[in-house]
């Protein structure tokens, strides 16, 4: 098992046991992305965010409207 592969696992890991902050977290991110983009990519964004949220089963998936 290589370095990242590590890394990997233990980012999955995290994300499992803490849903609530890696909501935060793809929140905080994808308002980052949208603020330096002037939300050129917004829906693009927003659809990244969903599927990480439903990856995870964290809130994102909840917040995001539907297209």
């Amino acid at each position: 098992m290589g370095l990242f592969d590590s890394a990997k696992d233990k980012a999955t890991e995290f994300a499992n046991d803490n849903p609530d902050k890696m909501s935060d977290g793809v929140e905080k991110g994808g308002d980052f992305v949208d603020s330096k983009t002037g939300d050129k990519y917004a829906d693009q964004v927003d659809k990244g965010q969903a599927a990480i949220g439903d990856k995870f089963g964290g809130a994102a998936a909840d917040e995001q409207p539907e297209n």
